[in-house]
């Protein structure tokens, strides 16, 4: 599958809301992802084939550190290096920044995988983080080779 990847623009509005309800237990809102259109901090990324979304990444660049809030891969297209395409690019994009942090489920064995194949560490873990179901997060970060 070729995909490109590109920034999140209101024509993708629809597609990431859609991603999101088959994604996550607790969804962003059409209308809070639309606010990150306006957002400066905001730097959400879309993975696109032919004309559909098939993945996104959403990351806030703030005092020189990112979080990675979401990253969500289309059930029908995941195992085929979406994901992977969308942290490298984040990465990629926070070339300035300090570190890149974001949570993960504890239970989440392939995307704990991935992350630690592109380099993020474990830095800790916040109780209970998660809802629905209630599950401890895992910290991870990804640290600029600088800053170490």
């Amino acid at each position: 599958m070729c995909i490109s990847i590109t920034s999140l623009s209101a024509q993708h509005l629809d597609d990431v809301a859609l991603l999101e309800s088959l994604c996550f237990s607790t969804p962003w809102s059409r209308s809070a992802l639309e606010e990150e259109l306006t957002n400066p901090c905001s730097r959400f990324l879309v993975a696109v084939s032919g004309k559909n979304v098939v993945g996104y990444l959403g990351c806030h660049h703030i005092a020189g550190e990112g979080y990675i809030t979401n990253i969500a891969v289309h059930p029908e297209h995941r195992r085929q290096g979406i994901a992977c395409a969308l942290i490298s690019a984040a990465i990629q994009q926070g070339s300035a920044l300090s570190r890149l942090t974001l949570e993960v489920r504890k239970s989440n064995a392939a995307a704990i995988a991935l992350y630690e194949s592109r380099g993020f560490v474990k830095d800790g873990v916040r109780p209970r983080f998660y809802t629905a179901p209630v599950e401890d997060a895992c910290i991870y970060s990804y640290y600029y080779p600088e800053t170490r």
